[in-house]
């Protein structure tokens, strides 16, 4: 027979471990919390008001940090408010809403960096039609599709997910995400099972992609000296962000599914939340040293503030 009632709330993964460290952790992340919005507001603003940036890849890196705010605002202030509560429970529509913010957040980010991919790929293996290519219109086209379906996709998993009848209410993770949900379900559905896989294939085509565009802008690169100078300034800050982006979601898509419950809580916690905190915060950190446009006009800002000061 299946158990199924009524779910109204949601409860998370505790943090009674770290009682004695409450405020002490809440400090730090209100500050790494703070520390993100500076940094990704610094590049977006910088990239609106400045019309020398804007262009694709300048674009692209606005929309990822947008993105990088909007992921983030799903996790930290719930997790800020569950640092300072004796009890970590989450409402049924509250725990949908975060999974559906994260889930979203995360694949739009795969979809931004193709673009930025694709962008690179044109801009160093097919210099001469990269002004033809790379129109304002089919910029936007890019852009909007990047956002429209990850979200689609999501919502889809997620309404998918909200059909499933539960036999529990206990998340073991600090946040809420469909596979967790759906692993309280009485029974599982053929849907829960394609859905998943579905995206799962859809993004892993994704990262086929860039895969071979760098392997092909590599291999241009390789034999013009002024296209090496061009990736290592474009270029590598991309595919840093990729590294890191792919490592910590790696880290937390294997812990979700197959973590050993013989770690400790508070390292549990921090693979939870690795990609919620070091992508965010090291992306547009990266691109602002790396990119010498947004650095000389970070700089010029900052100097023109201290000479009123």
């Amino acid at each position: 027979m299946d158990n199924a009632s009524v779910i109204t709330m949601f409860t998370l993964s505790g943090l009674n471990d770290i009682a004695n460290y409450r405020v002490t952790l809440f400090s730090l992340t209100l500050l790494c919390y703070c520390m993100i919005w500076l940094v990704n507001l610094t590049i977006i603003v910088t990239v609106i008001f400045d019309t020398n940036l804007h262009e694709p890849m300048y674009i692209f890196l606005c929309n990822m940090c947008i993105n990088s705010l909007y992921g983030t605002l799903g996790f930290y202030p719930k997790f800020l408010i569950d640092l300072l509560s004796a009890t970590h429970v989450i409402s049924y529509a509250g725990c949908f809403l975060q999974a559906f913010v994260l889930h979203s957040s995360a694949t739009a980010d795969v979809s931004i960096l193709v673009l930025m991919s694709y962008d690179r790929y044109v801009a160093i293996c097919r210099p001469l039609v990269y002004r033809l290519v790379m129109t304002k219109q089919w910029m936007s086209v890019l852009i909007f599709v990047a956002w429209l379906l990850p979200f689609c996709l999501m919502l889809i998993s997620t309404i998918s997910t909200l059909t499933l009848r539960l036999c529990g209410s206990h998340i073991p993770k600090i946040y809420c995400v469909n596979f967790l949900i759906g692993n309280l379900a009485c029974s599982k559905s053929i849907a829960n099972k394609v859905i998943p896989a579905f995206n799962y294939s859809f993004y892993f085509a994704h990262f086929i992609f860039v895969t071979w565009s760098y392997m092909k802008l590599i291999r241009m690169c390789r034999a013009s000296r002024k296209n090496r100078s061009k990736f290592m300034q474009t270029c590598l800050p991309h595919l840093l962000c990729l590294i890191i982006f792919v490592t910590c979601l790696l880290f937390d898509f294997v812990y979700t599914r197959f973590g050993s419950k013989h770690l400790s809580q508070g390292l549990q916690h921090f693979m939870a939340m690795e990609y919620l905190l070091i992508p965010p915060l090291f992306n547009p950190l990266i691109y602002g040293l790396i990119l010498t446009k947004i650095r000389i006009r970070i700089h010029s800002v900052l100097c023109r503030k201290h000479a009123f000061i």
